[in-house]
């Protein structure tokens, strides 16, 4: 570990201490950081044998800042959301919409990097399976509200789902997180066509079907069964 990411361990730790002493909803800010639990270590850990570079550990860092302190309050009376509320005009806190933005903002590019590095992705495809991705993990993260708060005490399911009687909020949610990652690849891709000559030419590589492609499906099926009869 680095003495910069000693510095965001020992920032998030802080914040999160602070978050944990005398919770407005004491239930919600248990549900809400069992995800907490379970990340954080799991990030620390997989540190030790693939890093991310410094800019995705800030930015991962800065989304569970904002996390634990909705979890203080509860995303629907975080005192700024008020503000938001106010600036906006909207009739509901809009701290929950601001998070569900930024998870899609402050994310992508950490994903990015994991599917450039593990996966090889390149072009088009180094833009898109982060977007998807985001959207995928907002999709489950709705799941998860919808049978967590179908589960425990009504109250402290209301606080976690944050809704405020809006029928269309996991939509709206998910929608926020995937025009945030869409900004943050944008800005990205802006970066590289400025800055890498090959820019365009791997765009319009990763499209090209190689030499002797062929389809999988049943193809593919009819090779496997070959090759186990030469097999055996």
């Amino acid at each position: 570990m680095t003495r910069y990411h000693g510095f965001l361990l020992a920032l998030f730790a802080a914040v999160w201490i602070w978050a944990a002493i005398d919770p407005l909803h004491p239930h919600d800010w248990l549900l809400e950081n069992y995800l907490v639990f379970l990340f954080v270590p799991l990030i620390v850990l997989t540190g030790r044998y693939f890093r991310l570079s410094h800019l995705s550990y800030t930015l991962m860092t800065a989304f569970m800042l904002m996390h634990v302190a909705g979890s203080h309050y509860t995303y629907a009376e975080v005192p700024f959301g008020t503000t938001l509320q106010h600036w906006f005009g909207a009739e509901r806190n809009m701290y929950d919409r601001l998070v569900h933005f930024c998870f899609g903002l402050l994310l992508a590019y950490p994903l990015r990097e994991v599917f450039i590095r593990v996966a090889k992705v390149r072009g088009v495809w180094a833009y898109w399976f982060p977007l998807e991705l985001v959207l995928a993990f907002s999709a489950a993260y709705e799941v998860i509200e919808w049978r967590v708060a179908a589960r425990v005490d009504p109250l402290a399911g209301l606080a976690f789902l944050g809704a405020q009687g809006d029928v269309w909020d996991a939509q709206k949610d998910m929608a926020l997180a995937v025009i945030g990652a869409a900004i943050a690849l944008a800005i990205v891709a802006l970066i590289n066509w400025r800055l890498d000559p090959e820019f365009g030419r791997d765009l319009r590589g990763s499209l090209k079907i190689e030499p002797g492609d062929r389809p999988l499906g049943e193809v593919a099926l009819r090779d496997l069964l070959r090759r186990r009869r030469r097999g055996g």
